[in-house]
């Protein structure tokens, strides 16, 4: 038998792989090392030191193997990268041991089946765990929680919980997170407001789960609430949650709250506060203080280098992004995959071809990086916006994926700016093909084949989008004045600013027409009448949003919106105008990226 001081040693070693190989070794050399419970703990100490393989062999050099050890080595499994190797070990363990799951393999089983988001083998635990003496478990319940929310059925979870005579604050929490992750929000809130001694574990669990659901205003709202509660934040989780929250909503204001907030508290520091408030002053359009924030932070890891790469990619600043990725690389952090699809979205949005090729390569090469179906369509996007069509089209029948919606768009959409007529209707009909879900790019194929005198397949794409039930997503933009936001709707002036919105719009295209504007109608519909075209994009809503930031902030001020879609060709040419006119910079984050107007210019170089 290990004596206690030996195995404190062996637990005190978990987390360094050099600890517990040292500890190991000691216990091989004193013979010790297949005393009970030795083999157990080395196996949770290689398992906790990121050392499964050493677990394993651990497992299998063992002169008997009983439930202690299976229970170990499970619970190991169930937590690493690979949760599906639990399986043969539960089949070794039934028959050539012939020992039956207690409820600590139990309970690592269903976390496997929650990894694997298996619900049959989930069902089939519960099955065995109702008529097994540990059927009272509440431990095993929870994890079945876990497991039912995970695999989508969180009426099965509510029933499981209904079961459980005394709920701690674990219960509870599992199944508030498990609603809001299945987008049974007032399910969520329900039992939420029905919980007794909400904690800040409650609270996180509620607030991130409405920010991954989408729904950020109401996550800012509970966050308000549970300050209310005066509930006291000790954990950085919650707070770079909340800036998530507001970065999603692009709410710039309450983001500088939060990051005064932040400053007060003493979470600056914290790493992923950090890269949380970095996150949001880029997707909040004020990229410069993401940079200070960025280079304020004393530790910073590949996520941290990763946040302002991507941010400076979508404000299309690429001599940034390539500095900034030179000194990744010097301070020797390791980029992944998403690193790189922001620094070939660089080189996309300017033009930079043989750069993205070199760092195309390079994440193949030098990381041993495998492109993804994103990778190889911003390296498309790059070559096909710069003219290389036909470069374009062999990558795109040579990539290891099959083209999708968004890589054929991509392909088309750049044909079509080059007028290469020929490759265009090769593409569309490539592209029409799929079945496309998005209404604009139903758009583009029709303008497309009307542009080419294809009526038939003009007629063909009306069909498909009747038979599909597509319908135009309406466009909207919002702004933010001082403390007041707004939301506009394309083609809907609100009343209350109607007259002064049009007026002044009306006065802007009268202007924008003596400097040479001609209205560019080849984004909407080609069934309409030219005038119905011009009054079309005239009301679109990134413009509304403009012009009521420019009637209602103060002179010099700069004007953010956000809009939904993806700015058309006409509105970034006459926001181009209007920062000339107004001498305003107007900032627009639309659903591909960022674009800065000022004095008539656009910082996406027309590459966009």
């Amino acid at each position: 038998m290990l004596s206690p001081a030996a195995a404190a040693a062996v637990r005190a070693a978990a987390g360094s792989p050099p600890a517990v190989r040292g500890a190991h070794a000691r216990l091989l050399k004193e013979g010790l090392a297949n005393c009970p419970p030795a083999p157990a703990l080395l196996v949770s100490a290689y398992a906790r030191s990121g050392l499964l393989p050493d677990a394993r062999h651990v497992f299998d050099e063992a002169p008997r193997r009983d439930l202690h050890l299976y229970s170990a080595l499970l619970a190991a499994v169930s937590h690493s990268a690979s949760p599906g190797l639990a399986l043969p070990i539960l089949r070794r363990m039934l028959s050539a041991d012939a020992l039956r799951p207690d409820h600590f393999v139990l309970a690592s089983l269903a976390s496997v089946a929650a990894r694997l988001r298996s619900l049959r083998l989930g069902r089939q635990l519960h099955a065995h765990f109702v008529t097994s003496p540990y059927s009272g478990d509440d431990v095993v319940k929870s994890s079945l929680i876990d497991m039912y929310c995970k695999c989508g059925v969180p009426n099965d979870a509510r029933k499981v919980f209904d079961s459980i005579c005394v709920k701690n604050s674990v219960v509870w929490t599992a199944l508030v997170s498990g609603y809001v992750s299945n987008g049974c929000t007032d399910e969520a809130l329900e039992l939420f407001w029905s919980m007794p001694g909400r904690g800040l574990f409650a609270w996180t669990a509620l607030i991130s789960g409405f920010v991954k659901a989408g729904h950020s205003a109401s996550a800012v709202e509970l966050f308000v609430e549970m300050r209310q509660d005066g509930v006291r934040i000790d954990d950085a989780f919650m707070l770079s949650t909340v800036i998530g929250g507001a970065a999603d909503l692009a709410a710039l204001v309450l983001g500088r709250q939060l990051h005064a907030f932040a400053i007060r508290l003493g979470f600056l520091s914290s790493m992923i506060v950090g890269n949380a408030i970095v996150d949001m002053y880029s997707k909040c359009s004020d990229i410069h203080s993401a940079r200070e924030v960025f280079e304020g932070i004393a530790v910073r890891d590949t996520i941290s280098w990763t946040t302002i790469v991507v941010g400076e990619a979508q404000h299309g600043r690429a001599e940034e992004v390539l500095a900034l990725y030179d000194r990744m690389v010097l301070a020797g952090v390791k980029p992944n995959e998403v690193t790189f699809v922001g620094l070939i979205y660089a080189c996309s949005h300017a033009g930079l071809v043989q750069k993205g090729r070199q760092l195309f390569d390079s994440m193949k090469r030098e990381y041993g990086i495998k492109p993804g179906l994103q990778h190889y369509t911003c390296y498309l996007d790059l070559l096909s916006r710069s003219g290389h069509l036909s470069e374009a089209e062999e990558l795109i029948s040579t990539m290891p994926f099959e083209p999708d919606e968004v890589t054929w768009g991509a392909l088309l959409s750049a044909c079509k700016k080059h007028n290469d007529a020929e490759m265009c209707l090769r593409v569309a009909d490539n592209l029409l093909e799929l079945k496309p879900k998005d209404s604009s790019t139903y758009i583009l194929l029709s303008n497309v084949y009307a542009v080419n005198g294809k009526w038939d397949s003009v007629a063909k794409v009306r069909k498909l989008m009747s038979e599909m039930e597509i319908r135009k997503e309406p466009g909207y933009s919002c702004i933010e004045v001082g403390r007041e936001f707004r939301l506009f709707h394309a083609g809907e002036v609100p009343p209350d600013f109607r007259e002064e919105i049009i007026s002044f719009l009306e006065e802007l295209v009268s202007e924008m027409r003596r400097r040479g504007y001609v209205p560019d109608t080849s984004s909407v519909m080609h069934d309409l009448e030219e005038h119905e075209k011009e009054q079309h994009l005239f009301l679109h809503s990134e413009r509304l949003a403009v012009a009521f930031g420019i009637l209602k902030s103060p002179p010099g001020s700069v004007i953010r919106v956000v809009k939904n879609l993806r700015v058309c060709g006409d509105c970034h040419t006459v926001m181009k105008f209007i920062s000339e006119i107004a001498q305003r910079k107007i900032i627009v984050r639309d659903a591909s990226r960022f674009h800065h107007f000022e004095g008539g210019k656009c910082s996406c170089s027309e590459f966009w």
